[in-house]
This record gives C-alpha cells, structure tokens and sequence, in this order.
C-alpha cells in the first residue's frame, strides 16, 4: 500500500471513530509474544493520530487507553461492536 493511499485509509478510520464517539466497542489488541489483551469501553476522544477508550476494570475502577490509527490499519488492533460483534471497520478486511 503506498503512502497516499495508506494517509486516505488512516483519515477514514479516524472520520469512522468520530462518528463512534461516545459508543461501546470491544477492543482486541495483540500485544506481541502470542499474546492479546481484550477489553470493552467507551469511545472517549479521537486526536491526529490516536484514540482514547475508557475502560472499565476490576473493582470500579477506570481506566484510559489508547491507540494510533496505525494500529488498527496493520491489524495489531481490532474493534468490534459489543453486541453483534461485528468489525467496527467491515470495509477494511
């Protein structure tokens, strides 16, 4: 993929993510050496380059995590819809 076409893919993310804000979404990321961390939040904020999620975790608690657009474009992160657990980006596979 050249870099024209991978800055359009990256902005179409982000224009998708915007229009998520404030939803649920599952989020699955690898974290290298066969592992994979698996979390459900809510879309919070969408900057440049990366997305924020709040997550819930243990005993009440919150927490903030977040992602590049680059991460979801390589694979390395996935989102789904909690329910359905559809791909949040079908058009991308």
């Amino acid at each position: 993929m050249d870099a024209v076409r991978q800055l359009e893919v990256v902005g179409r993310i982000r224009a998708d993510l915007e229009s998520l804000m404030g939803s649920r979404v599952r989020l699955k990321a690898n974290m290298g050496r066969s592992k994979t961390l698996e979390r459900e939040g809510v879309l919070e904020q969408t900057h440049p380059s990366l997305f924020v999620l709040k997550v819930e975790e243990k005993r009440d608690r919150t927490a903030r995590v977040s992602y590049s657009y680059v991460d979801v474009l390589t694979g390395a992160v996935e989102l789904t819809h909690p329910e359905s657990g559809e791909s949040v980006f079908p058009w991308l596979n």
